[in-house]
């Protein structure tokens, strides 16, 4: 497995990934499928410079991806704190691409000047949770109930990682 700086080709991969997180629920707090259109903007405030997304290939097959956004942006106190996200295509699940591409963010956050990680999540996500716990973050705060998904509530979940 590749991990590499994303680019605009791979946007139509990242995008169809996400797209099955949204398909299968709980993954994200987003009901509809995202247009390319869409995602093309969220890629376009990604500067590789300040906020970078990251692939996992294989060959020319996008399997995952990762990003380290920005989290409350303009408040200047939280600028050494960015938010991490990630999702790995539904056919490739189970094979360490998930733990690859969130021990890539935490290697490459501090180069962009990231002393804290932030990963924001939906309860009814054990796998992600998992994931998470397994690379040292923890839970650092809970919104109980407030995410509607298939009419069943979910708590929104804040995981924390300090960098060394």
């Amino acid at each position: 497995m590749e991990i590499r700086l994303a680019r605009e080709k791979d946007l139509p991969g990242i995008n169809e990934i996400y797209n099955q997180a949204v398909r299968q629920g709980f993954c994200t707090a987003h009901l509809v499928p995202l247009t390319l259109t869409e995602s093309m903007e969220w890629f376009r405030v990604h500067d590789p410079g300040t906020f970078p997304v990251f692939v996992a290939m294989s060959g020319n097959r996008v399997e995952g991806w990762v990003s380290i956004g920005a989290y409350r942006q303009d408040r200047q106190a939280l600028a050494h704190v960015a938010e991490v996200s990630y999702y790995v295509d539904k056919d490739v699940r189970g094979r360490g691409i998930g733990s690859g591409l969130v021990e890539h963010a935490i290697r490459m956050a501090p180069q962009f000047g990231f002393s804290i990680l932030i990963a924001i999540l939906l309860s009814k996500n054990p796998a992600s949770i998992s994931l998470l716990k397994k690379h040292g973050f923890s839970c650092w705060g809970t919104m109980p109930g407030i995410a509607i998904i298939k009419d069943q509530l979910a708590d929104h979940l804040y995981y924390g990682l300090k960098l060394t």
